[in-house]
C-alpha cells in the first residue's frame, strides 16, 4: 500500500479507526520509576538540609537572644529586630570586614581569572619546549596542603614588609587559586576550534587580539563556571588570613566572625551573630543567583563537547 493509500485508509470510516504506534522505548520500566523516585527522593532531603538551617538563621537574625534561645526555631519573631544588623555592621565590626573581604576577593579574582586564562590558553593552543612540565608543575600546586605552606609564606610575605596587608593577602589568594583555574580552563580552551584562531590570523589579528577578541569570549561560559568556583572559594577561606592577616584593621570576614563568635561567649548577643551569618553568606547567594545560568550554559557545551 502506498503512502496516499494509507492515508486514505486512516481517513476513511469504513475502515475503522487507523492504529496507534506505540513506542515501547519511552514508557519507563519498573526499575527506571525506583530509580527516579529514590533520586527524587534524595534531591528532596538534600533541598531540606540545606533550606532548613538558612531559614533558621534567616528568621534568628531578627529575634532577640531571648527568642532565640527559649522560643521555638521557626517561629516568627514577636517583633523584628532590624537592630540586630544595625549593630552588627557597625559595632562588631562586620562592615569594616565586609569591605576588605570585597576588596581581597575581588583584586584576587580578577587577577586569578586573567593570569589564569592567559596561561592555560598558551598551554593548551601553542607547542613549545616544557609545556606539558609546565603544565604538571601547575596540577602540582593542587596536591600541595596549605598547612605546609602556612610557615614559608608568613616568612616570606615578612620579609617582603607584606605580612598583615591587604596586598599580601591578595597575592596569597592568588597564588593558591592559580592552578586550580588552568586545570579547569586548560580542558575549556582545547575544546575550541584552531579554525577560529586560524581565521582570525588570516583577517591581521595577532596573538593578543585573537585571544582577547576571538578566543576569550567563546570561552566565556567555562570562564563564569570558575569565576564562581574561586569566588566561594576565597570568599569562606578561613586558614591563610588567620596565619598572615595579623593586622585587625585588615582583617576579613571569616576573621570577624570569629572573632565575633568568640565573643558572644561573654556577651550574649545572638541576633547580631546571626545578622552577621546572614551578611556573609548573602553574597555568595547573589553571586550564584546572578551566574547560575552561565554555569549550566558551561556544563551543557561542556556536555555536547
Amino acid at each position: 500500500m502506498s503512502t496516499v493509500q494509507a492515508a486514505r485508509a486512516s481517513t476513511d470510516p469504513s475502515t475503522g479507526p487507523a492504529p496507534v504506534a506505540t513506542r515501547t522505548g519511552s514508557r519507563l520500566t519498573g526499575s527506571d520509576r525506583v530509580i527516579a523516585v529514590v533520586s527524587h527522593a534524595v534531591l528532596i532531603i538534600w533541598t531540606v538540609i540545606i533550606v532548613v538551617p538558612l531559614l533558621w538563621s534567616l528568621l534568628s537574625s531578627f529575634k532577640t537572644s531571648s527568642e532565640i534561645i527559649s522560643g521555638s526555631p521557626f517561629a516568627l519573631p514577636e517583633s523584628w529586630q532590624f537592630e540586630n544588623y544595625v549593630r552588627a555592621w557597625n559595632e562588631a565590626g562586620i562592615g569594616r570586614y565586609f569591605l576588605n573581604s570585597v576588596i581581597v576577593v575581588a583584586a584576587s579574582l580578577f587577577l586569578v581569572m586573567l593570569l589564569g586564562a592567559m596561561c592555560s590558553y598558551v598551554l593548551a593552543r601553542y607547542q613549545f619546549p616544557g609545556r606539558r612540565i609546565i603544565y604538571y608543575l601547575m596540577l602540582a600546586g593542587l596536591t600541595f596542603p596549605v598547612f605546609l605552606a602556612i610557615v614559608p609564606l608568613f616568612n616570606i610575605l615578612r620579609d617582603m614588609g607584606l605580612l598583615g596587608t591587604l596586598p599580601g593577602l591578595i597575592l596569597t589568594y592568588v597564588a593558591f587559586a592559580l592552578p586550580f583555574t588552568v586545570f579547569f580552563l586548560y580542558a575549556f580552551f582545547r575544546t575550541l576550534p584552531q579554525e577560529i584562531a586560524e581565521a582570525a590570523a588570516i583577517d591581521g589579528c595577532g596573538d593578543w587580539r585573537t585571544f582577547f577578541s576571538v578566543m576569550l569570549p567563546m570561552a566565556r561560559p567555562g570562564l563564569a563556571s570558575v569565576a564562581i568556583f574561586n569566588f566561594l572559594g576565597l570568599w569562606n577561606q578561613f586558614l591563610i588570613p588567620v596565619a598572615i592577616n595579623t593586622n585587625q584593621d585588615n582583617w576579613v570576614l571569616t576573621q570577624g566572625m570569629a572573632s565575633y563568635a568568640g565573643a558572644i561567649g561573654y556577651q550574649i548577643d545572638f541576633g547580631g551573630l546571626f545578622a552577621a551569618v546572614i551578611i556573609t553568606i548573602a553574597p555568595v547567594l547573589v553571586v550564584y543567583v546572578i551566574f547560575q545560568r552561565q554555569l549550566q550554559g558551561s556544563v551543557t557545551s561542556g556536555a555536547l563537547k
